[in-house]
């Protein structure tokens, strides 16, 4: 339905030529501000439930004192492969897992792994390429988001959050203790929920204009054939020259997906195309753009740097067994 009002408003009302750069471009800011948007009021009032009937203090005690050996890592990373979102509609879900208090490297290790590993990226990997192909990437994205969540968690980064999201962790745990001492009835929790789900979107709606505006204009004027030309001689720096390429592209699995078989069918390695792969849908700057509310430019610089070391060493590898 939000495809079907983005359509009729930019080529119907708007008049503008779905061929054209501009028309593709601005359909897709519609649908995805839209889709965006909405899964963001969402989930931020879905967190506010949990966050009424779940005792966070006692969570967030749970996830950081108890030796859970690194499961809690593979639980999110297994979280994120079963969620179908891309890169930025990963963020909202990001958002309340650090409003709820969960630790910050586990969070990373869902934001690492939700767009990397959906059924539409396996599903075209399995027909492109076959089972081995397909088991590797899904494997190797997971182990990308518990590896990756993992070091991130070891680095302490809390203190990097920014002071809208630690003042949202500071208020959601005083309004679960007040909640949960007067058991107020759901009923009556409803409408501050709701208030404060509106409020996240309202303190980040710039960001996500801002970063979706980017993408839209990268994703109706980079060229055809503009990576391929670049990427195509197997060459030692092929693989790093891909994730930077790739960065500043935003696209989902069923977007990106496709390119990796004609890459690898004009001769770029498939370790080379499926870091660039990974890059597109993992890392992005809308994605970055989104996340400056809530973490420092510093955080989000030590955030892409290391996942972007782990997508070049998984090239890299990719190269050298498949």
């Amino acid at each position: 339905m939000i495809q079907q009002f983005a359509d009729w408003l930019v080529y119907g009302v708007f008049g503008l030529d779905a061929r054209s750069a501009l028309g593709s471009s601005v359909n897709f800011f519609f649908y995805d501000a839209i889709k965006i948007l909405m899964l963001l009021f969402l989930i931020s009032a879905l967190m506010g439930i949990v966050n009424a009937y779940l005792p966070i203090d006692r969570l967030r005690k749970f996830l950081t004192e108890r030796k859970l050996c690194g499961f809690q890592y593979l639980f999110a990373a297994l979280f994120g492969a079963i969620t179908p979102f891309c890169s930025c509609s990963s963020v909202p879900l990001f958002i309340g897992f650090v409003k709820g208090g969960i630790p910050l490297g586990v969070t990373f290790a869902f934001l690492i792994t939700s767009p990397l590993v959906n059924e539409v990226a396996l599903a075209i990997f399995l027909g492109a390429f076959g089972v081995k192909v397909t088991l590797i990437y899904a494997i190797s994205g997971i182990l990308l988001g518990v590896v990756g969540g993992w070091v991130l968690g070891k680095l302490r980064l809390e203190r990097l959050l920014s002071p809208w999201v630690q003042q949202l962790q500071a208020q959601s745990e005083t309004e679960s203790e007040e909640w949960q001492a007067e058991k107020t009835p759901f009923i009556k929790r409803l409408p501050t929920i709701l208030r404060d789900a509106w409020g996240i979107v309202r303190g980040v709606i710039i960001y996500v204009i801002a970063g979706i505006a980017l993408g839209a204009a990268m994703h109706g004027y980079v060229p055809e054939g503009f990576f391929e030309s670049y990427l195509s001689a197997d060459k030692w720096y092929s693989v790093p020259l891909a994730v930077i390429l790739a960065i500043p592209m935003y696209a989902g699995c069923a977007g990106v997906a496709p390119l990796v078989q004609v890459f690898v069918a004009k001769g770029v390695p498939m370790g080379t195309a499926i870091a660039f792969m990974m890059a597109v849908v993992g890392l992005s700057l809308p994605e970055a753009t989104m996340l400056k509310k809530v973490m420092t430019w510093k955080l989000i610089g030590i955030f892409f740097g290391v996942v972007t070391l782990f997508m070049i060493l998984s090239g890299y590898l990719f190269n050298i067994v498949l």
